[in-house]
């Protein structure tokens, strides 16, 4: 099944209302409220300006992100996708799935033959997917199963390029600091557990089940490059608003590895 048949059937799904408005935002919205004159050029706009772009988001997936150079500070991440082609993938990033869910950041997503490709110094700044597709812990809410695992089977040998701008896991009510490199696990036991299982429960599913179903995906090797994190080497932006972004209670716990600048 192509990636565009899939998109589609995305698409169907998602105008029928597939696993949304069960995940709220992490922050409240600052600020006064919306006057009627403000609703009202809000509805106007909804029905007369074109938006191409937005219209183009056809594909949502659920997954996990956490800081390059911090593992412990994790959080849930809610993608709404646009495929633009075989080979590369445009995600928004949001801290939920309601109405009022914060844009925390953007994720590119490329296909092996266009990430080996790259600039060894740009590949430190990617990750794979292999292991976040073969753990369950992805996953495509609301579509049929089916349409599901050939999502993945294509999703599973990508990278993807991740910047969260807006870091509300922190519960910072406005987008403070400056933008962060995030990451993707790749290895058992490195997800806090209980945010796994929380997530599983609002959607209901199961990682387990989706680890079982995804069995016969083959696991593509890591090409070169890629989580520089897990060699010791993690890409991160220094912070001069001297904000905090590894969380205090992690699941794991664990010191991050050394950060670096792009440029070392």
């Amino acid at each position: 099944m192509h990636i565009r048949s899939i998109s589609l059937l995305s698409c169907a799904v998602l105008l029928a209302g597939c696993g949304g408005s069960n995940t709220a935002s992490n922050v409240a919205t600052q600020g006064a409220g919306a006057r009627p004159m403000t609703r009202s050029l809000e509805a106007g706009a909804a029905a007369l300006q074109a938006k191409a772009p937005i219209e183009a988001i056809n594909t949502y997936l659920d997954g996990f992100h956490f800081y390059s150079g911090h593992p412990q500070g994790q959080m849930e991440a809610h993608h709404y996708c646009t495929i633009l082609g075989e080979e590369m993938f445009q995600c928004l990033i949001y801290d939920g799935n309601v109405k009022d869910a914060k844009l925390m950041g953007v994720e590119y997503i490329v296909s092996e033959r266009l990430f080996t490709a790259l600039p060894a110094q740009e590949k430190s700044l990617w990750h794979s997917h292999v292991h976040e597709v073969k753990s369950g812990q992805l996953i495509a809410p609301g579509i049929p199963e089916v349409a599901e695992r050939e999502l993945m089977k294509k999703l599973v040998g990508t990278y993807g390029k991740t910047w969260h701008t807006w870091h509300t896991d922190r519960q910072k009510e406005l987008p403070l600091g400056v933008p962060q490199l995030m990451m993707g696990f790749t290895a058992d036991g490195q997800a806090d557990a209980r945010m796994v299982e929380a997530r599983d429960q609002r959607f209901g599913v199961r990682s387990a089940d989706k680890r079982a179903d995804r069995s016969a995906i083959l696991s593509p090797r890591v090409a070169d490059g890629a989580d520089g994190w897990t060699k010791g080497k993690a890409v991160q932006l220094v912070d001069p608003t001297g904000l905090e972004h590894a969380h205090p209670k992690g699941a794991q716990n664990q010191p991050g590895p050394r950060v670096s600048s792009p440029a070392e």
